[in-house]
């Protein structure tokens, strides 16, 4: 790879913390993956904005929060990546009752404050291990609840370093799918050369992302020492039927219509399989573990047998949750965001990654 900067980068505009060369096996929940060109981040939403204004246009980005959602493969990973947890990390109660936290705000943390503040219903959030940019951008949940249910407005930016304000109504929401809706009066003007122009420049995949920044969220009003009796159970449950003294990205696969994915895994005889470091997990089948020294080509391989062998025994298709990017070999430019397998579609909102739906298999819970 080269990790020359890019001239664009003005350092004396810049107040965050840029470094080079840095291994993601840090910045993940698996503890596994190669290097990124480099890591961003912000002193706060004013520097992401002034950093986003000078990155070039086709240079690769990915958002990170607490790494939960993402596998970078062992040749690395070109452009940059932007770490938010410990830089958007904005949370405060507003005057109307609203509650506003920024992207790299931790599930827990929002759930506490929630709470703290005599609030019902975020306790919830415990129970996922990421942060809101990510839990926005796959419409992350657990426990019967999703994030946008909660939602009354998001703030997103663009590539330009513009910032605009949402609605749901904008976005298709569904199960762990975020997609943004596109605003249908380009397409009415269709036959002028200016409508041609606004044409495709939404569908220009770089220039029309956007990613989310911040959220406004509604509670109930209620007890909130009930709401922190609530939490402290939800984490008991979560700690007694999910691997957390393991490295791990939470549940791999999202649950087929009507089905679990830990009970499909399990019923193939697939707890406990290996390759390499790579595990199903022994406790809860929808969870892969690094017992130590996985490589992300190790944890790759797992998720791609398992379905394969759900696939054959029982003609369902598991469909992962987490986020595959990067370089299968290093500087061999190949499968820079990678795909599990082809027929896998990922969300159309990719800001932040690292959001998971963490409910342990009891639960019961169809919604996840």
């Amino acid at each position: 790879m080269n990790m020359s900067e890019p001239e664009q980068f003005i350092a004396e505009e810049l107040r965050g913390e840029m470094r080079y060369d840095v291994p993601m096996c840090k910045h993940t929940s698996w503890r596994a993956g190669g290097t990124v060109q480099r890591m961003y981040q912000p002193a706060d939403l004013d520097d992401l904005l002034a950093f986003m204004r000078q990155l070039p246009a086709d240079e690769p980005l990915v958002a990170v929060g607490l790494g939960s959602n993402l596998l970078v493969r062992d040749g690395g990973l070109r452009g940059t990546v932007l770490l938010l947890h410990g830089a958007l990390s904005g949370l405060c109660m507003e005057e109307d009752g609203r509650v506003y936290a920024e992207a790299g705000v931790p599930g827990a943390k929002l759930a506490r404050f929630a709470a703290l503040h005599n609030l019902r219903g975020a306790e919830f959030f415990a129970g996922i291990p990421g942060t809101v940019g990510g839990m926005l951008a796959m419409n992350a949940g657990c426990y019967g609840s999703e994030i946008w249910q909660k939602v009354l407005r998001v703030q997103t930016v663009n590539r330009r370093g513009e910032l605009h304000l949402r609605t749901p109504d904008q976005y298709e929401i569904g199960y762990r799918s975020v997609k943004r809706i596109w605003d249908l009066g380009f397409r009415s003007l269709e036959g002028t050369s200016q409508a041609d122009s606004a044409k495709s420049k939404i569908q220009d995949p770089k220039s029309s992302e956007e990613f989310f920044v911040a959220a406004w969220l509604k509670f109930e009003q209620g007890d909130g020492a009930a709401a922190r009796q609530e939490i402290r159970e939800l984490l008991s449950k979560r700690s007694a039927s999910q691997p957390l003294n393991l490295p791990n990205a939470g549940s791999v696969f999202r649950n087929p219509p009507g089905e679990h994915a830990a009970r499909l895994i399990q019923q193939c005889g697939l707890k406990g399989r290996c390759i390499g470091g790579a595990q199903v997990s022994e406790k809860h089948a929808n969870f892969i573990v690094n017992t130590g020294g996985a490589t992300a080509a190790d944890i790759e391989n797992l998720i791609n047998e398992v379905r394969e062998t759900v696939l054959r025994q029982t003609g369902i298709e598991l469909h992962p949750e987490v986020r595959i990017v990067g370089e299968l070999e290093v500087g061999s430019g190949k499968s820079e965001v990678g795909e599990v397998s082809p027929t896998e579609a990922r969300s159309a909102v990719p800001f932040s990654t690292e959001a998971r739906s963490a409910d342990p298999l009891a639960s019961q819970d169809k919604t996840r």
